[in-house]
């Protein structure tokens, strides 16, 4: 089983940035293919960003992309979203995720079988 615990989440203005972070802990944690999604308010959880095991493979939803930015610490298991630009739209709750089944990057949430608490992110105009 993997644990997740995000961070660094909180209120920002329009075109300011914040960085999240996820720390990964349990078996094979600084391994697994890891992204982040979020949820706002009334709203599916939808897709954010993803990265593969090694870090050097990475995936964006079209909404963030050129904004965001994800990647990986592997020695010290954590996984960031450094957020650009931000946008009164980007307001949502902002969930890590890892899969420790297939070990293969993906972009869906049924590709994640690890999930974190979450952490609320608040972009005011």
């Amino acid at each position: 089983q993997v644990q997740l615990v995000e961070s660094g989440g909180g209120l920002a203005q329009a075109g300011g940035s914040l960085r999240l972070s996820c720390a990964a802990s349990g078996r094979t944690s600084n391994l697994l293919p890891m992204g982040w999604f979020r949820q706002a308010p009334g709203k599916e959880r939808e897709f954010v960003a993803a990265i593969d095991w090694s870090g050097r493979s990475t995936y964006y939803a079209d909404s963030v992309k050129g904004r965001f930015t994800i990647s990986k610490d592997n020695a010290k298991n954590t996984v960031y979203l450094q957020m650009f630009s931000l946008k009164p739209e980007d307001t949502a709750v902002y969930y890590c995720a890892a899969d420790s089944r297939r070990l293969r990057v993906g972009v869906y949430i049924q590709d994640y079988n690890n999930w974190g608490p979450g952490t609320q992110v608040t972009v005011s105009s």
